[in-house]
């Protein structure tokens, strides 16, 4: 990832609650010759990583569109679970059919098209912004 990823996503999880346990793990992209191989690939190694009993939300294009207030309240939602969450961001190409099975729910951050690397800020930004805004802090209005 750019440092700009880094850097961009590292200064929001440092915000987020301890207890949260926030980390990243990055895979390498899929390989193959196409677009369906790369996808199938990296589906195996994503599926292989994700624990059963986690509450799985993928990034995906076709997923559900939430205003803040809404993120607010998944997050609510998400925190009354009582298990790890993980959040699964594909490559370039997109989410294996498989993936998007596995996930819970679908989450899309827009109906716009966001640079892969990006999408990671956009994602912690969000967190931190909901935590925020249910918690009273004033981050939320800025």
């Amino acid at each position: 990832m750019p440092a700009w990823t880094v850097s961009g996503s590292d200064e929001y999880a440092r915000r987020l609650p301890k207890a949260w346990g926030w980390r990243v793990v990055e895979y390498p992209q899929g390989k193959g010759a196409t677009a369906e191989e790369r996808k199938s690939r990296e589906a195996v190694t994503l599926l292989d990583a994700l624990d059963p009993r986690e509450h799985v939300v993928a990034l995906d294009e076709r997923g559900k569109c939430h205003a803040t207030t809404g993120v607010a309240q998944r997050l609510e939602h998400w925190q009354s679970l009582g298990k790890s969450l993980a959040f699964v961001i594909g490559g370039p190409d997109g989410l294996d059919e498989r993936l998007r099975q596995r996930a819970d729910e679908q989450w899309s951050l827009s109906a716009l098209t966001f640079p892969h690397p990006l999408v990671r800020v956009l994602l912690v930004e969000q967190l931190y912004r909901a935590w925020s805004f249910n918690s009273g802090h004033p981050y939320h209005r800025e």
